[in-house]
């Protein structure tokens, strides 16, 4: 995970050579208002906080299992082991979140309105879809006091 909050020794750097400051009001803040040292918008807070990202190239291995995008919402109250472990069950099996499969009883699944329900056996939605969305209840569950947005990515090809 790359965090760009702006405590990170090199963020509250740049942030106080262009005349900025880091206030701490429950947790670290650019001018003690947002807790990102990078952000889309924010005009108001230019030229601390700047939308040019932090990029890093990392080669992917055959271990590799999926991607997590997520907001600081939900990164601040889920650790990256618990984040891995829940987008992994759910990609792997389709836990934690029972009872979204078709059933195997001869009917198939409730969906949304205007949506075709599922096949038996089928699943109702993907498994990408469900591991993004347990994170973000979790993220509410544990309290996010921020925006919460998640975007998981499988890397196998599961779904």
């Amino acid at each position: 995970m790359i965090n760009m909050q702006p405590d990170r020794p090199d963020e509250k750097a740049r942030i106080e050579a262009v005349g900025g400051r880091v206030v701490y009001l429950n947790g670290p803040r650019v001018r003690g208002i947002l807790a990102m040292s990078r952000a889309l918008g924010d005009k108001y807070l230019k030229p601390e906080v700047i939308c040019e990202p932090d990029i890093t190239i990392t080669v992917r291995t055959v271990d590799d299992e999926c991607l997590i995008l997520a907001s600081d919402g939900m990164w601040d109250v889920i650790s990256n082991e618990t984040a891995s472990d829940v987008a992994r069950q759910c990609l792997e099996d389709g836990s934690p979140t029972s009872g979204r499969r078709a059933a195997g009883s001869g009917e198939a699944a409730s969906s949304s309105a205007g949506a075709p329900a599922a096949a038996v056996g089928q699943e109702s939605e993907p498994r990408c879809y469900r591991a993004a969305a347990l994170l973000a209840r979790l993220a509410l569950g544990r309290e996010s006091s921020d925006n919460i947005s998640v975007v998981v990515i499988d890397l196998k090809g599961r779904g």
